[in-house]
């Protein structure tokens, strides 16, 4: 597939709807973990200009900082530490409609104001998370929920 991304427009609903037959296209034959992630998070940021888009990675006792777009970000989180590791550890998407009433929320930018994390399953157990900020409240609902974990089941 071109690596040019159509930005749908209309309902978020019909904006996923858009974007998913593109990432496919984007992972279709594509074997490396890195590239597809980095393209993964590039489609998401480009198509819903969330503020952060990203991906971190489990390696041991850590969620690693694995390929995103936007500002810089923390490299390290803990399990159960802040939304990420919370996500990981419980085994759940969340959604956060505002960072600051989250208990642990890790702040690696006072601009983020929402957030949902979807977590990454092999063989029944976590190993990523999906992480999307954005600079509004109550930016995320069960829309993005389906649909991002629909995204990121696809990822091979």
């Amino acid at each position: 597939m071109a690596e040019d991304l159509h930005i749908g427009r209309g309902s978020k609903e019909e904006q996923y709807l858009s974007l998913i037959p593109q990432i496919k296209g984007l992972l279709s034959g594509e074997p490396d973990l890195v590239a597809n992630l980095a393209n993964i998070a590039a489609a998401l940021k480009e198509q819903f200009d969330f503020f952060w888009v990203g991906f971190y990675l489990v390696k041991e006792e850590e969620l690693v900082l694995g390929p995103f777009q936007g500002p810089v970000a923390c490299t390290r989180i803990r399990r159960g530490r802040g939304v990420c590791g919370t996500s990981w550890s419980q085994g759940n998407t969340i959604i956060v409609p505002d960072v600051e009433k989250f208990p642990g929320h890790i702040a690696c930018s006072s601009i983020s104001k929402s957030e949902i994390v979807v977590p990454i399953f092999k063989n029944n157990e976590v190993w990523g998370v999906l992480d999307v900020d954005s600079d509004q409240y109550n930016s995320f609902d069960e829309t993005d929920t389906q649909f991002l974990q629909e995204i990121v089941a696809l990822i091979p």
